[in-house]
C-alpha cells in the first residue's frame, strides 16, 4: 500500500508542476486541524512530508490559524505549539481575525497564485477548496498523510485549457515576453506613427568597376593587313601556275 500511495502522490505532484506550474520548495499551508491530526497520530509532520512530496517544502500558517487554536484553549495546545513552529504568511486579517478556514480560502483568492498546498482535516474547508482549481489537498487518514487527487475544478481548467478556450497564467507571461522580445506589443497607433528607418546601402561594386574596352578595336586593323597580305601570295601563288603552264605548252 505504500508504494501504490507514493506513485500516486508522484502522478499528483507532476500533474500540478505541469499544468499549475508548481515548483519547489512546495509551500504548504497547515491549521489547527491538521497539527492536532498529527499529534494523536504520532505523524513528524517536518519529516514526513519532505519524504511524501520527494522534495523540499516550506511549512507555513497564518495569524487567524495560530488565533484561532488559542481562543480554543487548553485542549489544542499541543497543535498550537506544533503549528508555532512554522512560518507566518501575511493574511488580510491582521486587525480582526477571521476564522482560519476563511483565511486560508481568502489567501487563495480564485487561482492560487502563490501555488500553495493546503494541509487541513476540515470538512467544510475541502470543500470549498475543491472549488478553486490548482489546489493540491493533504489530509490524514489511517496515520498516514495522503495527497488528494486533482479536483474536478482543476481536471476541468486544464481541459478548457487544451482545447484553447482559456490560457493559463503561466502562458499568458511567457506569450507576454515573447511579445516584448519580438516588439510584438505595440499597439496599431504606434504601429503607425512610427516608421521605420531605411538601412544606408552601399553602391553596388559591380557598378564601381572600369569599363573594359573591346577586343575588336585595336586588332582591327592587324586582321586587315593579314588578309591582305594573305591575298598577295594567293595572286603570287596564280602568277607562277600560269608560268608553268606556258612553259609545258
Amino acid at each position: 500500500m505504500k508504494i501504490k500511495r507514493q506513485k500516486q502522490a508522484k502522478k499528483t505532484i507532476s500533474f500540478y508542476k505541469y499544468n499549475f506550474s508548481f515548483r519547489e520548495p512546495f509551500q504548504i499551508l497547515i491549521d489547527g486541524t491538521f497539527c492536532q491530526a498529527a499529534l494523536k497520530n504520532k505523524i513528524q509532520i517536518k519529516e514526513q512530508l519532505p519524504k511524501y512530496l520527494m522534495g523540499e517544502v516550506q511549512l507555513c500558517t497564518t495569524s487567524c490559524a495560530l488565533k484561532e487554536l488559542e481562543l480554543l484553549g487548553k485542549q489544542l495546545y499541543g497543535a498550537k505549539l506544533i503549528l508555532q513552529r512554522f512560518q507566518v504568511r501575511k493574511c488580510p486579517h491582521l486587525k480582526d481575525p477571521v476564522c482560519a478556514s476563511d483565511c486560508l480560502l481568502s489567501m487563495l483568492q480564485e487561482t492560487n497564485p502563490q501555488h500553495y498546498f493546503i494541509a487541513t482535516q476540515d470538512h467544510t474547508l475541502t470543500s470549498g477548496l475543491k472549488q478553486i482549481p490548482g489546489v493540491p489537498l493533504l489530509y490524514i487518514i489511517l496515520n498516514t498523510v495522503v495527497l488528494d487527487k486533482p479536483s474536478s475544478a482543476s481536471l476541468q481548467r486544464v481541459q478548457d485549457v487544451q482545447l484553447g478556450a482559456l490560457v493559463s497564467p503561466s502562458q499568458q507571461q511567457s506569450i507576454s515576453s515573447l511579445k516584448e522580445e519580438q516588439g510584438l506589443g505595440r499597439t496599431d497607433g504606434d504601429k503607425r506613427g512610427r516608421k521605420r528607418k531605411r538601412k544606408q546601402s552601399n553602391p553596388n561594386p559591380l557598378s564601381c568597376l572600369k569599363k573594359k574596352k573591346k577586343k575588336g578595336g585595336p586588332t582591327a586593323p592587324l586582321k586587315k593587313t593579314e588578309d591582305g597580305e594573305k591575298k598577295k601570295r594567293s595572286r603570287h601563288k596564280r602568277r607562277r601556275t600560269e608560268a608553268t603552264d606556258n612553259k609545258t605548252m
